[in-house]
């Protein structure tokens, strides 16, 4: 009976994979069959909007100087700016802000350090705070190691303004340390297959796609509208969109202009980032999911999302598999046909998604040749499995609803 119970647990492992891969497929199919909207850019009018440029700031010593510099050259009307440096730090990059402020303010910029008492809500909660002390009807937002160029803002709120339907605007976000190890030339080819294709696709389909925290700018009427920003899961963006989207909102995905940041170029680091990221999709999975489904989307907009927020699952999902499948085969004293025809499939649909996602992404950014590419890839697989081992328990454990304490990724300003 045990044995058939693992048997059981080996098949819905495989296929629960399968479907996450028919998610990519998805993707795959529609990137090929979808043209590129590469239009001219919206003309702003001549009346430009008021726009609050918030800069989240904890602990961040070694970038949050030119993250200030950055967004006090970015090309606004220096009375239609407001920059705000939501400071919750407890070492010295308080200090380092206020003077960077400073200078901004003697050079005319209307730029403010904000410093709150308590770190409640943590990213979410300083937004909300900072939001609360201006009224300025676009939010544009930058974690502390993104920098964007100076036509970034008139790029993207060029896009918004002509799009009077959507949430936010979301830009494709650059790496400025992409090739400094293994580590971050894998995470780099990731990243671009969640930009080119992911995040391209599904903004073309008209179905929901991530806020990424961070080179975006967002519109206070359906911030509010959505009930603000809310702090009972770890990825208050991604829950954000929803709930605006849930209100008959849509959003705009921008490959150009981008913003550039800083991958973790620790492997511990990296797991980190990715556990956090990985338990909000989770927790946002069982705060909106209910809700999303009794809505009136159309049936894709519901599948895709569903299976989006789901496939954070295939870690302790992998996990789980990997090790009933050994146990199937010390029980049969063989690997069962079934299990070797389901694997075999498994694995070609793997390849697929794992050169399809990533091939076109490295070839649409011009990211090196063949040889470079296929170095690059083959170190994918070994970065999924350590997720799976490294990460599987808490991801099951949030799925159980149980609540952990924000943990920020630390930047080197590379």
């Amino acid at each position: 009976m045990l044995l058939i119970v693992i048997d059981l647990v080996v098949v819905l492992c495989l296929l629960a994979q399968l479907a996450i891969a028919g998610y990519f497929l998805y993707l795959l199919y529609w990137l090929a069959d979808l043209p590129r909207a590469e239009g001219a850019a919206a003309p702003l009018p001549d009346e430009l909007p008021r726009v609050l440029v918030q800069i989240p700031v904890y602990n961040e010593p070694m970038v949050v100087e030119r993250a200030i510099r950055a967004a006090g050259s970015l090309d606004w009307p220096r009375d239609r700016l407001n920059i705000q440096v939501l400071d919750d730090s407890t070492d010295l990059t308080s200090d380092i802000a206020q003077h960077a402020v400073a200078r901004l303010q003697r050079e005319g910029i209307e730029a403010s350090h904000i410093r709150r008492r308590d770190r409640i809500g943590f990213k979410a909660g300083a937004l909300a705070a900072g939001m609360a002390l201006c009224d300025a009807p676009y939010v544009a937002v930058f974690d502390a190691d993104f920098v964007p160029p100076g036509d970034w803002l008139r790029r993207a709120m060029a896009a918004l303004l002509a799009a009077p339907r959507a949430a936010f605007v979301q830009t494709r976000i650059e790496w400025g340390n992409g090739d400094r190890n293994w580590l971050t030339r894998a995470q780099r080819l990731m990243q671009d297959a969640h930009f080119a294709v992911e995040q391209d696709v599904r903004a073309r389909r008209g179905v929901p796609f991530q806020f990424n925290g961070t080179g975006g700018i967002w519109r206070r009427a359906a911030v509010e509208e959505a009930g603000g920003w809310s702090h009972d899961t770890l990825s208050e963006d991604l829950d954000l969109v929803l709930r605006t989207h849930l209100e008959g909102w849509d959003g705009v995905f921008l490959m150009e202009p981008h913003v550039t940041g800083e991958l973790p170029q620790q492997l511990g680091d990296f797991g980190a980032q990715q556990s956090r990221w990985s338990k909000g999709f989770v927790q946002v999975a069982r705060k909106l999911l209910p809700r999303v489904w009794s809505s009136g989307w159309r049936g894709e907009a519901k599948l895709v999302t569903t299976v989006a927020l789901g496939q954070q699952l295939i870690f302790p999902v992998l996990a789980i598999g990997i090790a009933a499948l050994v146990l199937s085969m010390i029980g049969h004293g063989q690997l069962l046909p079934l299990f070797g025809s389901l694997l075999w499939i498994w694995l070609i649909l793997m390849l697929i998604v794992l050169f399809g996602m990533t091939w076109g992404a490295y070839h649409r950014l011009k990211r090196g040749g063949l040889l470079d590419y296929l170095a690059t890839a083959a170190t994918v697989p070994a970065l999924i499995v350590y997720l799976a081992a490294a990460n599987a328990g808490a991801i099951v454990a949030a799925a159980l609803g149980r609540k952990t304490e924000f943990r920020r990724t630390p930047k080197t300003g590379t």
